[in-house]
């Protein structure tokens, strides 16, 4: 049996996420059924991270196992020639050892978030970026964004459904950064709570609109109450970049 880890990018629109699900296609769905079209098995596909309905990734890494004897670039062709249309692909595939894992062996995780800011609607990035028609105060904005950086509990900014068993992360990095009208919002940790990132960039939006300052960040987040959160972002703007491994 040969492990091996795969990047893979795609365009979220089309799925119910990454994770396999009984009401709609799934990009884990989309690997898993290429994979078994190749080699006749049943075969899984683990990922650094399970992204929601909408969101995107540059660089997810995941890992499968496979009996059948067969070189890594083959695999990724053949992958990449199956996964077509679907709006994925399979960007680098290398053999690892069987103890390397996707997820339990990432060391950290990193996120963009992209916001466009205009009155105009969006045409080709739509679904690619989120829409605010208002101009932001980006100064603000990583004023607030410094508040959360750090350990905190952040059950604030974590959803209602989040099946972690614990509230606590380690927030190693949220900048904003800005280019004209468009805003990109940088998140990196080891781990992050479901819809954390999308919390917290809604948040920031409030406070580049000026309905709230950093301290209601600080508020919000002292508060550890979901109630308390100010805007959950969609999940339109939402990229995974990449998981680092030792």
């Amino acid at each position: 049996m040969t492990r091996f880890a795969l990047t893979v990018e795609y365009d979220g629109r089309p799925f119910m996420g990454w994770q396999r699900q009984d009401h709609g296609p799934s990009v884990q769905q989309a690997i898993e059924d290429a994979a078994h079209a190749i080699t006749g098995e049943a075969v899984t596909v683990h990922a650094a991270g399970r992204t929601d309905a909408g969101v995107h990734a540059l660089g997810m890494r995941a890992h499968l196992d496979i009996g059948r004897g067969i070189a890594p670039f083959r695999l990724m062709e053949a992958l990449n020639a199956l996964l077509r249309p679907a709006p994925v692909a399979v960007l680098d595939c290398v053999e690892v050892a069987g103890d390397w894992h996707a997820r339990f062996s990432c060391m950290a995780r990193h996120y963009e978030y992209r916001i466009v800011t205009r009155r105009a609607p969006l045409t080709w990035e739509k679904g690619l970026a989120w829409r605010v028609p208002q101009v932001l105060d980006v100064a603000a904005m990583q004023a607030g964004a410094a508040r959360l950086v750090g350990r905190h509990d952040f059950t604030t900014f974590r959803s209602a459904h989040c099946q972690a068993d614990s509230p606590l992360r380690t927030l190693d990095r949220l900048d904003v950064a800005q280019e004209d009208d468009r805003i990109r919002v940088f998140a990196s940790a080891r781990s992050f709570l479901h819809h954390q990132v999308r919390s917290m960039v809604g948040c920031l939006a409030l406070v580049g609109q000026g309905k709230w300052s950093p301290d209601d960040m600080t508020e919000a987040l002292e508060a550890r109450d979901r109630a308390r959160l100010g805007l959950n972002a969609p999940p339109d703007g939402l990229f995974f970049l990449r998981a680092d491994y030792p």
